[in-house]
Formats: C-alpha cells, sequence, structure tokens
C-alpha cells in the first residue's frame, strides 16, 4: 500500500522525533551509572539502547498490548485529527526538543510531543470555527468573530480531558512518586548494609547498577516509544478513515481502532522501538551532566535506588496506560537520594530551573504547533 506523501513525511518525522527522544532522553538512563563510573559513556548508552529495545518484546509477548501509544492517539478527538495537525505538532515537538537539548535542559520529549498535538488540533478546531463565524455573520468585528470562535471551540471537546488530566497530573505526580520510592529503598539499603564494609557494598551496589539501569531503560522504552507509536497510529487510522473509507477500519467502534492498527501494522511499533535505542546510542552528553552530577552527587548506592525507583514508577504508569515524562521521574529519584543525606544536597537552583522547563514544555510546544498549522493553512 503506497501512502500519501504527507503521511509519509509524517512517519519519518515520528521516528526522527523518536530518535531525538532517545539521544535527549540518554541521559535518564545513563547518567548515574556514569557519574558513578560503573560504565564508560559508550559503554552505558550501548546498555540503555538493548534495554530499550528489548522492551518492544515486553510489550508484545508479554503485556500484549500498547496501552500508552493508545492513550497518545485519543488525546484529541478524532472529528479534529488531520494529517496537517499532526504534521504541525510533530514540528513543534522536534523544534522544542533540539532547543532544550542544545541548552542542556533535561525537559519532557513526552509532554512536547503531547502539548503539540493539542496545540495544532486547537487551531484546526479554531479555524473551521471561524470560518464558520464569517459565513454566518459576515459584518461581524475582526475581534468579537475571533471571540465567537474561541467560545464555539470550548464547547466542542477538542480536547479529551479524561486522557489529558492524568498526563497533566503525573508532571508532577511522577517526580513526587519517584522520590518517594527512592527515598524508602536507600533508607532500606542503608538499614540492611550499615555494618558491611565499605568498600565491599560499594562494589557490590557497581554491579547492582547494571540491573537497576536496564529496569529504567526498559521502562524508558515501554514508556516512550509508544508515544510516537501513538502518532503514527492516529495519523494511519485517519488515512483509513477519512481518506480510504476503510470498512475494515469503519466497523470497529472508534475506541478499538488504535488495537487493530497496531496489529495490522506491527512494523510501527518495532521501528518505533528501534529508532529510540538508535537515539539512545547517540547519547545526550550535556543533559547527562545536569542529570548525573548538578542536581546533587550520586554514589552507586543511590544511583541503584534512585534507577529502581524510576523503573517502578515507569512500570506502574504503563500497567495503567499513564504517559509520564521519564526525565522527570529519574530527576525526582535522583532528588529522592539526595534528601536521603540532607535538604542542602540537592542544588535547589538547578531543580527549580528545570521545574520551569517542565511546566512551561506543553504550552509552548501547543503555540509553537498552533502558529505552524495557521502558516500551513495559509500557505498551502
Amino acid at each position: 500500500m503506497e501512502f500519501p506523501i504527507l503521511l509519509t513525511v509524517i512517519i519519518a518525522l515520528a521516528l526522527i522525533f523518536d530518535y531525538i527522544n532517545g539521544f535527549h532522553d540518554a541521559a535518564n538512563s545513563i547518567a548515574t551509572i556514569v557519574s558513578t563510573k560503573v560504565l564508560t559513556p559508550f559503554q552505558a548508552v550501548l546498555w540503555a539502547a538493548l534495554w530499550n529495545f528489548a522492551a518492544f518484546f515486553i510489550a508484545v509477548y508479554i503485556i500484549g498490548e500498547f496501552k500508552i501509544g493508545n492513550t497518545i492517539a485519543k488525546t484529541v478527538n478524532e472529528n479534529f485529527i488531520t494529517l496537517e495537525v499532526i504534521f504541525s505538532g510533530l514540528i513543534a515537538a522536534i523544534a522544542w526538543n533540539l532547543l532544550t537539548w542544545w541548552f542542556g535542559i533535561p525537559s519532557s520529549s513526552s509532554h512536547t510531543l503531547i502539548g503539540g498535538f493539542l496545540g495544532a488540533a486547537l487551531m484546526h478546531a479554531f479555524l473551521m470555527d471561524y470560518r464558520e463565524v464569517v459565513a454566518a455573520q459576515p459584518d461581524l468585528g475582526a475581534f468579537a468573530t475571533i471571540k465567537e470562535a474561541i467560545m464555539k471551540v470550548t464547547t466542542q471537546d477538542v480536547v479529551k480531558f479524561g486522557k489529558v488530566i492524568p498526563i497533566f497530573l503525573f508532571i508532577f505526580l511522577a517526580p513526587v512518586i519517584g522520590m518517594v520510592i527512592s527515598i524508602i529503598i536507600t533508607l532500606i539499603i542503608v538499614h540492611l548494609y550499615k555494618k558491611s564494609n565499605p568498600y565491599k557494598a560499594d562494589k557490590a551496589f557497581k554491579k547492582l547498577q547494571l540491573v537497576s539501569s536496564a529496569l529504567f531503560s526498559l521502562g524508558h522504552g515501554l514508556n516512550d516509544a509508544q508515544k510516537v507509536m501513538g502518532i503514527i497510529g492516529a495519523a494511519i487510522i485517519y488515512y483509513h478513515v477519512n481518506m480510504l473509507a476503510d470498512q475494515d477500519y469503519l466497523r470497529i467502534a472508534a475506541a478499538d481502532r488504535f488495537n487493530h492498527f497496531s496489529k495490522d501494522y506491527m512494523w510501527v511499533p518495532l521501528v518505533s522501538f528501534i529508532a529510540i535505542a538508535l537515539g539512545t546510542m547517540s547519547g545526550g552528553w550535556k543533559i547527562i551532566k545536569t542529570m548525573g552530577t548538578k542536581i546533587t552527587k550520586v554514589t552507586p548506592l543511590e544511583g541503584v535506588s534512585a534507577e529502581t525507583a524510576g523503573a517502578i514508577t515507569l512500570f506502574i504508569t504503563d500497567h495503567f496506560g499513564i504517559p509520564v515524562s521519564t526525565t522527570h521521574t529519574i530527576t525526582g529519584s535522583i532528588i529522592g537520594v539526595g534528601l536521603t543525606k540532607r535538604i542542602s544536597a540537592v542544588r535547589w537552583g538547578i531543580t527549580v530551573s528545570l521545574l520551569w522547563a517542565w511546566v512551561l514544555t506543553i504550552p509552548i510546544s501547543a503555540i509553537v504547533a498552533g502558529i505552524t498549522y495557521l502558516a500551513i493553512t495559509y500557505l498551502t
């Protein structure tokens, strides 16, 4: 089957975003294992990439579905999804990811993608309503027309809040959950090993860090590769339903179309997991420095605690199909191990800067996507 050019471009852009996500988020998986000198940076990215890709087999043969991809595909009402909307969202997401990578800011690739998708869909709905208002009331002034169009958008259920609200809440809950779990794990380990030989204990935890970092990379692959799969899925489902009027998709309830797509196009999840693994192999050294040393100094014991806490958080959210930021999760976990030493062990100036980046990611991505969609609409 030959896809339209725009759909082919969207798939290519989505996989490019997935690759960028991999090197942007490489720090999440390897920052602590590099800062504790358990592995060299090159060894660490290979290790993380291996487990990023292994997550594909976990999703297919153990979990049996792609819950997070399904959630992403359904954050926007299907009546307001077009190929141009998805294209604009991807452009915004790639731009923000590259900008934050350049400045070494560990922002969320996940929320960038979601913000771009929402912003472009809202602009699409606004332009549709604006044209309707102009046609119905041609004598209305410009500001009154804009106001009327905005009011119409607010009544149209463009954004699926049942899907989006948990995503917004977990901007704050994911790091808090990671922090609490890492504090508990650290305190338990310290209590169990308080009489151990420090040298032997340190050596043991360096080996255990290989396991904990692998678990976190597995969670990272499960979480983040599915988000790109969700965007590609939304585009392909739109193509089958709205452009082909494909009865195989039309006779299926809208809620079940993504599961049908994921079986029909198994190559999409496969290449999504491959792309994020390749991106992780490319690394993201500026962000690794921030995550591994600037927030708080991390020992092998604390590295095990932070990575294990992050992995547990990601496995829980994957089970419930809630897309979360692996960046937020591991940052909260690293802060947690710092707090077990003393509050001043955490460099709060860096942490506050990260928090601002997190809060601004969705609205900035939404604005950029909206402007991109507007430009595309008037240039084509």
